[in-house]
């Protein structure tokens, strides 16, 4: 009997759409070769991501658990913003993964159990090999970790600072995501989306799904005109 994946038992899915290859790096490529090493099991054994809302932190961590299934390895993505409310004993057992991604690590400063728990898990993943990778908004010691083991423990691994995309970038990202999902989306338009909406990556990539759906309903172009009618802009 084919035992369930952790991912699905904890009632949480990762987005099709969150792949290595569908992630613009820009000035990031360090850092996505750091993390395939890590996945693949010859890199780093805990990498620590400083990565603000809409950087991309959380598309790069299930990337990690989507490459770690193409090479048959068992990984689990815990966003903790969606976990804080449930009990930390979540996380029992998980250490027996390859590959552990906590996101949001931000999320249980001064939340003593969730600390305690995450300060065991990380300890039981090291004892067994094991990988882990986390995100937070910012440097072990400034995220307001009340427990100092646990602060120490993140501190263990190599740390990166996500670099936000350029506005160049973000239009660059923008006609990539298109492309991927098979839209012909030209600069100048492009860059009237980055112009005129919110300049979160998370923003307009919603937008791009808005205009594709507008789009091949109405089996439209995208065109200035049509973006302004679609988005009401």
């Amino acid at each position: 009997m084919q035992m369930l994946s952790p991912q699905l038992t904890l009632g949480l899915s990762l987005k099709d759409e969150a792949t290595f290859e569908n992630f613009y790096a820009g000035r990031n490529q360090e850092i996505i070769s750091a993390l395939k090493n890590t996945v693949y099991g010859r890199g780093e054994k805990i990498i620590y991501l400083c990565s603000s809302r809409g950087q991309g932190g959380s598309h790069l961590l299930q990337a990690c658990c989507h490459e770690a299934h193409l090479y048959q390895q068992r990984s689990v993505y815990l966003p903790l913003t969606q976990l804080i409310s449930m009990s930390p004993e979540i996380l029992q057992g998980l250490e027996s993964l390859s590959l552990v991604c906590i996101d949001d690590v931000h999320i249980i400063a001064g939340n003593a159990a969730w600390e305690e728990a995450v300060f065991h898990l990380f300890n039981r993943v090291w004892d067994t090999n094991g990988r882990l990778i986390l995100t937070a908004h910012g440097l072990p010691k400034s995220i307001g970790i009340t427990l100092p083991d646990l602060v120490s423990r993140l501190s263990w691994g190599v740390i990166f600072q996500l670099h936000p995309l350029l506005d160049d970038e973000k239009i660059s990202a923008l006609i990539m995501r298109a492309h991927r999902r098979g839209i012909t989306l030209s600069e100048e338009v492009a860059r009237f989306i980055l112009t005129h909406c919110p300049r979160h990556m998370g923003t307009l990539f919603a937008a791009l799904n808005a205009l594709d759906n507008a789009s091949l309903a109405l089996q439209r172009r995208l065109t200035i005109p049509f973006v302004k009618e679609v988005l009401q802009i």
